[in-house]
Parts: structure tokens; sequence; C-alpha cells
């Protein structure tokens, strides 16, 4: 699809996601456009059903579908399977990043924390759809730098009851940090801190 499209767009599909993961989603994407969504196993969201926004703020809902044999559930734990709520943290994460780059910013996306979490129930194997609903309460380009910020709040629920809370979830997107030369050694083949330019 062509970039304008994509900004407006108000819903992406499982082939769509995985071909932003893979940087094939975007046929004309501006030169500095570099954030992607993680490849399989690492993408947690299979679905966005709704991505809205204008100014400082929007929502964006999505979905995945739990899966009997999800890599996760075949060494944690054994005899006693359950997804990482750490998988569910950075599902909102990654919503977040796109959330983002479909609001125009441009460069690499990361997740930059988050202000609390809490659990309140569980992903087993036999479960079939998480749900995750994300409000951006601020989201802010940074015109000195290029770099832009969003901060969420997220509800996640499976099968339709919540069972995690997530405040304030941040993540940024900066210019010049991708490593796309990967495994060959470059000037980005170390980390280090990220700060506005």
């Amino acid at each position: 699809m062509k970039y304008a499209e994509f900004r407006e767009r108000d819903h992406f599909t499982a082939q769509e996601l995985l071909a932003m993961a893979y940087g094939r989603l975007i046929e004309d994407e501006p030169a500095e456009f570099n954030t992607r969504l993680p490849l399989p196993p690492m993408l947690m969201v299979d679905r966005v059903g709704h991505i809205s926004g204008g100014g400082r703020k929007g929502r964006i809902e999505a979905e995945r579908d739990v899966r009997l044999d999800d890599w996760f559930f075949h060494c944690h734990f054994l005899g006693d399977p359950v997804q990482p709520g750490c998988l569910g943290v950075d599902a909102v994460w990654q919503l977040i990043g796109f959330y983002c780059a479909w609001s125009g910013a441009l460069g690499t996306g990361r997740a930059l924390g988050c202000g609390e979490v809490e659990f309140a129930g569980q992903i087993r194997p036999h479960d079939a759809v998480i749900r995750y609903e994300v409000d951006i309460i601020r989201y802010q380009e940074l015109p000195r730098s290029g770099s832009a910020i969003a901060i969420g709040d997220a509800r996640v629920l499976v099968d339709g009851e919540a069972i995690y809370q997530v405040k304030r979830a941040k993540v940024g997107v900066f210019k010049d940090i991708d490593y796309p030369d990967y495994p060959w050694p470059s000037a980005n083949a170390r980390g280090g801190k990220m700060e506005e330019g």
C-alpha cells in the first residue's frame, strides 16, 4: 500500500502486520521510515481492529489468537503453561510503536518503559482471544530531532475478561539508531543511550 493510504487506514489485517514486520507493507516509505513490528514469534498481535487519533491523543484496539502450541507454553512452565505477563506488556509497546508510525513518526521505535503494571489474571493454552485496548494519552513529535514519543494506558483482556492494566507505557521513535547491516559490526552494532539529538 502507499504511505498515504497507511496513514488513513483505521484497521490492519494479520497479513498487513506481518508485512510491516518484514518492511514490505508500504511501497513508498519516506526515507527515514524505519519502524518495524517484531517478527514472529515475538509479534504479539494478529490484527488491529481500530486505530484513530489526531493531535496528542488516540486509540488502538487489537487482538491476538491464543494458539495451543504457542512457543512460551512449552517452557513457561512445565506442567503449568501460562503466557508470560511481560509478553502482554510487550504487545502494548508494539501497538504504541505502530501508532507512532501510523501518526507519521519517522525513525525506529523503542520501548522506553511504563509507569505501572497490574496482573489480575492469566492467559492459558485453551483461551481463545487476547484483546488489547490502548488509549494514547500523549503523542508528541520532537521537532528539534525529528523523534517522537507516545504514552498510553492499556487494558488487556482474554475472552472478554480484563486481566492486565498497563499505565503510562512509553515508546519513542528515534532517527539513526537502527542496525540494518546485522550481523556485521557497524556504527550501531552496540547499544547505548537514546536521547533527543
